[in-house]
């Protein structure tokens, strides 16, 4: 049975957490969750050392320490489940990752050890647990990874955003929090027309935002490139956040058309979000719940390159719900133009959608992962 409980932002009486350690990253994914419960922590407990791992060459490494936070890297790998000769090399930085967190945790002394996914995290949280640390996982899909499967056993809670993971993992340790999302997103104080005047689009006219994450996602800007001369013929404004990847191909694409903004990257993704009418995106964890949490209408396209094809379960756990429309990656060229056409044609539909994805959003969720940190620290002590 799934656990619930009021967040409390006071201390509690008679608890102290001294030494945090939280580990995982790789995308930011995981990045963000991570940081907004070191900042929870650090706003009911302003003295607690919070202390980060991640792997080497990874965004965490540049993300954690500008959030003012220190980090440790790990020589950690991926397995890569296609080309089983290259995995040698892994196993070889496996070794080494656990002899390094061996020693992290053991100097470091956590009273909690927090896995937020990522390739850091199973060996942070194992060598955690052989030494006695209380762990706690944070999954933020809706078909758990592998990595948290394995450590679920000796957890002393896992913190989900989705009904029916008892399918993954021991009943009596979930906790339904929802998943942290960036704080910024919701303090947002711009109306709608307010945002789209400042990102210098009509207020008068309909917006959609299509994000394929920092990186980029080649069939999604495949598949906005397609639906260009439609949206144009509409009316329709689009901001286009192509990511690094192709970004000279898209952006000269985007350049034919006077409705179309395309950038790289958006750093002020709160305005984006507050602007835009529709939203088109990949199906990550933290991207959905910072959907819901804005009520945004959206088109998800899972991507089909990532473990477990966990992004298509999260897709699938709203459009079966009404709260998203799910288009698979192979068929997103051939889709997405009619799709964004039909809800461009019916705001009625675009206003259902924002309704239902609202309605599954778990808020406050970085405040309730403290009171289960703060919970397991006093019942151990």
């Amino acid at each position: 049975m799934t656990n619930t409980k009021l967040h409390n932002t006071a201390p509690e009486a008679g608890t102290t957490v001294n030494r945090v350690l939280i580990s995982g990253g790789g995308t930011g994914g995981h990045i963000f969750p991570a940081l907004s419960i070191a900042n929870a922590v650090k706003r009911r407990y302003p003295d607690a050392d919070i202390l980060f791992v991640g792997a080497q060459g990874r965004m965490e490494m540049e993300r954690v320490p500008a959030a003012g936070y220190p980090i440790e890297g790990l020589p950690v790998a991926g397995f890569d489940r296609k080309r089983l000769w290259r995995n040698f090399g892994v196993l070889i930085k496996l070794w080494k990752s656990l002899r390094k967190a061996r020693r992290i945790v053991r100097d470091f002394k956590p009273d909690i050890a927090i896995g937020v996914g990522g390739y850091a995290s199973g060996p942070v949280l194992k060598q955690a647990q052989k030494q006695g640390v209380a762990t706690l996982l944070q999954e933020q899909n809706s078909y758990a990874g592998v990595t948290n499967k394995l450590l679920a056993k000796k957890a002393k809670a896992i913190c989900v955003a989705y009904d029916g993971m008892e399918r993954f993992f021991p009943a009596d340790v979930i906790v339904k929090t929802g998943n942290p999302v960036r704080s910024d997103l919701e303090g947002c104080q711009l109306t709608q027309a307010e945002a789209k005047n400042k990102l210098g689009f009509d207020p008068d006219r309909p917006l959609v935002l299509t994000v394929g994450g920092s990186l980029g996602a080649r069939t999604v800007n495949e598949a906005v490139a397609a639906s260009l001369p439609m949206l144009h013929e509409k009316g329709v404004n689009l901001m286009w956040q192509t990511g690094r990847y192709g970004e000279a191909e898209f952006q000269a694409k985007a350049k034919e058309y006077d409705n179309v903004k395309a950038t790289t990257f958006i750093s002020d993704m709160a305005t984006a979000y507050r602007a835009a009418d529709l939203v088109v995106s990949r199906a990550g964890a933290g991207t959905i719940s910072e959907l819901q949490n804005l009520a945004k209408a959206c088109i998800l396209i899972p991507s089909p390159n990532v473990a477990e094809d966990h992004q298509r379960h999260n897709a699938e756990a709203l459009s079966t719900r009404g709260g998203a429309v799910m288009i698979l990656d192979a068929d997103a060229v051939g889709q997405l133009p009619s799709t964004l056409a039909d809800l461009m044609d019916h705001p009625e539909k675009r206003e259902a959608l924002s309704r239902e994805i609202s309605g599954m959003a778990l808020r406050n969720a970085d405040e309730k992962i403290v009171d289960k940190i703060v919970e397991i620290i006093k019942n151990r002590s």
